[in-house]
């Protein structure tokens, strides 16, 4: 049967229930014919279909033994450090990137990887990975939600929700910041502005040295100069950099009619596959906190990066996987 039909282990044994009293009932040529069906329909072996029709209770029995734990501490510490860098998306969309992004950050020296730890990447399942990741968020600190009544005002006129997927028209671009701060965010360093088609793929990014008006505004003009298409939607998260009247202001005098919109706060997994791969490897490939020097050697890196990055990701436009998935999912509204 098809992978996305897959009967769950009580449907099937409901479903054997059911055609019970049809089996006693029929002839033996009718109970071969029954138990071909059967077997069809739930991919249970034969032999063990006649053992649930021939036993006088198929109800399923508690386990007297319970299994000892499959995967250890270093699944869980590659897991969490993954997790960290893919900015915490759900462990459906996390599972298939875990082993390609453990080789990256294993190059950069964020993870020790072994063999071993990269079969066991590879082979476990989706529903152990969200029961890790609830269990190594437990330990991670975050800081308190703001109430609406805090929001800032400036966004809550700006309608939120997120980009679909599946957008054909070039010139809608998610719009996000990398940290290069190493594990504390006290006082300022260096960041990493990027801007990523949804429809194309293609991103472009700069080097900031903090978050002040001054800085995002010329590293909006520099990323603005550069890009091969026109902007028509700006769709930033809800940080205060993007979120101002001077940032917003500038990009209305710059783009006429462009649209602003907003992500959702706390939804991780409303980013474009494209951007969320685009904020691994940046914040892998600059580790440790970084200082004003940094941002001069970030730029110089710029001119080769966009022309390889950018080159690969216009070809490769359209075959991101779960860009389908997100597709249909569009649904805006106009207050929090």
């Amino acid at each position: 049967m098809p992978g996305e039909d897959k009967m769950t282990i009580d449907e099937r044994r409901k479903y054997v229930a059911r055609m019970k009293r049809r089996y006693q009932t029929a002839n033996r040529k009718g109970q071969g014919a029954l138990l071909d069906e059967m077997e069809k329909f739930t991919g249970i072996h034969r032999k063990s279909l006649i053992r649930l029709l021939s036993a006088p209770d198929i109800s399923r029995k508690a386990r007297r033994k319970q299994r000892g734990r499959k995967y250890g501490p270093e699944v869980d510490d590659a897991i969490r450090v993954i997790a960290e860098s893919l900015d915490y998306i759900c462990a459906e969309r996390l599972k298939p990137a875990l082993p390609e992004t453990a080789k990256q950050l294993a190059h950069f020296g964020e993870v020790q990887t072994t063999p071993h730890l990269m079969f066991q990447l590879e082979e476990i399942g989706v529903a152990t990975v969200g029961r890790i990741l609830r269990r190594v968020r437990q330990d991670t600190y975050r800081l308190p939600r703001k109430g609406p009544e805090r929001a800032n005002q400036l966004a809550r006129e700006i309608p939120m929700g997120r980009l679909p997927w599946n957008e054909s028209q070039p010139g809608h671009f998610e719009v996000d910041t990398v940290h290069h701060c190493g594990p504390a965010t006290v006082g300022e360093y260096v960041h990493t502005l990027q801007m990523v088609d949804v429809a194309t793929g293609w991103s472009e990014r700069a080097a900031v040295f903090g978050r002040s008006q001054a800085q995002m505004e010329c590293a909006f003009e520099r990323i603005r100069s550069r890009l091969p298409i026109p902007v028509i939607q700006l769709h930033p998260d809800n940080g205060n950099e993007f979120l101002n009247d001077h940032i917003v202001r500038c990009w209305k005098e710059a783009a006429k009619g462009l649209k602003f919109s907003r992500s959702r706060p706390y939804h991780k997994n409303d980013k474009s596959p494209e951007a969320t791969a685009e904020e691994c490897h940046l914040g892998a490939s600059i580790s440790g906190r970084s200082s004003p020097g940094h941002e001069d050697a970030v730029q110089q890196t710029e001119p080769a990066v966009r022309q390889d990055v950018g080159l690969l990701q216009l070809l490769s436009a359209g075959n991101a996987p779960g860009r389908e998935a997100g597709g249909a999912s569009s649904g805006w509204q106009d207050k929090d």
